[in-house]
């Protein structure tokens, strides 16, 4: 088969289990993979977002809440990891090529090159319209969440904790300039137990989603999109 992959993505666990687990089945062409922001950039985006109590609410349980959780939830978390979907071997350096933003020229210049026929994005800041337009594949992410109602962050945790389990789940879906607006391709839900948590659900969501990705890019290849 001639089509062309690309990853468009940060680096970290759902990048190497998404690039891991459509290896099985398609090559991989590139790994094109952005510097996340970090410090005060990231910091004043989110204030000028959120606000400073919203981020300083983030922020305390993040460093207060969340270590808890993940130790209470140790066992169940390599209980998970450990599902056949996830491979954790690294992703290959020769397959990586780094750019400081998804956005900026470099990115469009790569993906210009590869011309490549579906973008899987994982874990990217939004992406600009004019990248979305560089080139003629179709770009697809996988989201934690059911959207429309789950959008951003942590679709999972909101979801249970709104008493919400029939939205507790992952969509696959186009990318626009939006945020996790584009039109949904394939969803499916997840079901904690009492051994799961804020820590857990989103391993439960990749386990769920990964395969939904590999559908997306059957019908894809196969015309359906």
């Amino acid at each position: 088969m001639d089509k062309k992959i690309v990853l468009l993505c940060s680096e970290g666990f759902s990048t190497t289990v998404l690039y891991n687990y459509i290896s099985r089945f398609y090559p991989v062409e590139r790994v094109i993979a952005e510097t996340p922001m970090r410090g005060m950039s990231l910091a004043k985006r989110r204030i000028n977002k959120l606000g400073w109590p919203t981020v300083a609410a983030q922020v305390a349980f993040m460093a207060a809440v969340v270590p808890v959780l993940r130790r209470k939830a140790a066992a169940r978390l390599g209980e998970i990891r450990s599902m056949d979907v996830f491979d954790e071997t690294p992703i290959p350096a020769a397959a990586i090529q780094r750019v400081d933003s998804v956005n900026d020229s470099a990115s469009i210049t790569l993906l210009q090159q590869l011309d490549p026929d579906v973008v899987l994005v994982n874990g990217t800041r939004i992406i600009s319209k004019k990248v979305l337009d560089s080139v003629r594949a179709k770009f697809i992410n996988m989201h934690t969440g059911i959207t429309p109602k789950y959008r951003g962050v942590h679709g999972g945790y909101w979801a249970m904790k709104n008493d919400d389990p029939v939205h507790c789940g992952v969509t696959v879906h186009l990318v626009d300039k939006g945020i996790d607006t584009g039109a949904v391709l394939h969803q499916a839900l997840i079901h904690p137990n009492a051994q799961d948590n804020f820590v857990t659900y989103p391993y439960l969501q990749y386990a769920a989603g990964l395969p939904l990705v590999k559908q997306a890019v059957d019908d894809l290849f196969d015309g359906k999109l």
